[in-house]
């Protein structure tokens, strides 16, 4: 069961992001001629004003196909006789509705769970926060020009800069009823016991029920930009070489990771694999979300850039070569694709 709940979660986090092209193309009078989810041979598909709708064999991936998107087409539904913002507005529909799922799902988490600020509980005797004059109360509210709004964002900027100094700043009550902001530099110490740096402060593990609306929103956002940043920060991790492709996972191995995950807080309870889900939803639907707005060749971003161009210069940009360097994108990323498959197969044994 937990197998299927992860293949489900990757089929709903692509379905949302080919319904934003797809809702967005219909908003523009741009004629769809297919949206599949899955990829492969059909398993089941029907058709219904102009669109055929179909579920593939393969649980990965899907498309929104559009008339005259990759070649010349005289008809005024086209994707290319459209204006270029309209063809901008479908092309970035899809990672945008990758965000919003994140941010939806993250007011759930939210709304349920709280939030947790990085207000300190415990200075560790022997490591260097104590010795920058840290002290229970303080709450981090940067970390070398990075705003931190929770106890997980000190946690990800430490192990994403393993050893790097840290210049961090930081809140404490004066005593008369108003704060101070305070600064430390701290250079983080490797802990034989937990695997990795710490500056030597623990958190208080209880999380902080949001009040009202506002709130809420504001923790959601806040939620969404850990996991955007999350992503950045493993590309940082990868240019440095701690991180190598061999490291990189792809669908076989996300579904596979979602698995073991479930299956291991199962004895915790219906809450908390639920709870677990949606994290996994969230992180996987940001990670989409920003990995089709980069500037690369066949995918979203890289068709911004062509778009954003042909709106500056007035003109559109030869197709032909347009095409030629989409094609060699596509080429370079089943190439990556293979890479990562045979990754993931390599560690299922």
């Amino acid at each position: 069961m937990s197998f299927v709940a992860a293949v489900l979660i990757f089929g709903i986090i692509i379905m949302i992001h080919e319904f934003g092209h797809f809702l967005f193309a219909k908003l523009n009078g741009i004629g769809v001629i297919e949206f599949s989810l899955g990829m492969g041979p059909r398993l089941y598909s029907f058709e219904k004003g102009g669109t055929r709708y179909s579920i593939k064999i393969l649980p990965f991936g899907g498309s929104c196909m559009m008339l005259g998107e990759d070649e010349e087409n005289s008809d005024q539904s086209a994707f290319n006789n459209k204006s270029v913002w309209a063809r901008i507005s479908v092309v970035a529909a899809g990672p945008i509705f990758n965000f919003l799922l994140a941010f939806l799902l993250s007011m759930v988490i939210v709304g349920l769970t709280g939030y947790q600020p990085a207000t300190v509980m415990e200075v560790m005797d022997g490591y260097p926060a104590k010795e920058a004059g840290l002290l229970p109360g303080d709450l981090i509210t940067e970390i070398n020009g990075r705003n931190i709004h929770s106890k997980d964002d000190i946690t990800l900027y430490i192990q994403t800069h393993a050893g790097k100094t840290i210049t961090v700043e930081y809140k404490r009550a004066d005593g008369n009823g108003g704060v101070e902001r305070c600064s430390a530099v701290i250079v983080p110490q490797y802990s034989e016991e937990d695997g990795g740096y710490l500056m030597g402060v623990r958190f208080d593990g209880v999380a902080k029920p949001v009040s009202g609306l506002g709130q809420l929103l504001v923790h959601s956002a806040y939620e969404v930009k850990y996991w955007i940043q999350y992503v950045f920060d493993a590309f940082y991790m990868m240019f440095h070489g701690e991180v190598s492709l061999n490291d990189l996972s792809g669908p076989v191995g996300i579904v596979t990771t979602i698995d073991d995950t479930v299956d291991q807080v199962i004895p915790y309870g219906r809450t908390v694999v639920i709870l677990t889900l949606i994290n996994f939803c969230i992180l996987l639907s940001a990670n989409l979300g920003v990995m089709n707005l980069l500037p690369i060749p066949a995918l979203d971003g890289g068709r911004l850039v062509f778009l954003f161009i042909e709106a500056v210069r007035g003109k559109p940009i030869d197709k032909e070569k347009e095409g030629m360097v989409h094609m060699a994108g596509m080429m370079l990323l089943m190439a990556l694709m293979v890479l990562v498959l045979f990754n993931d197969v390599r560690k299922l044994f």
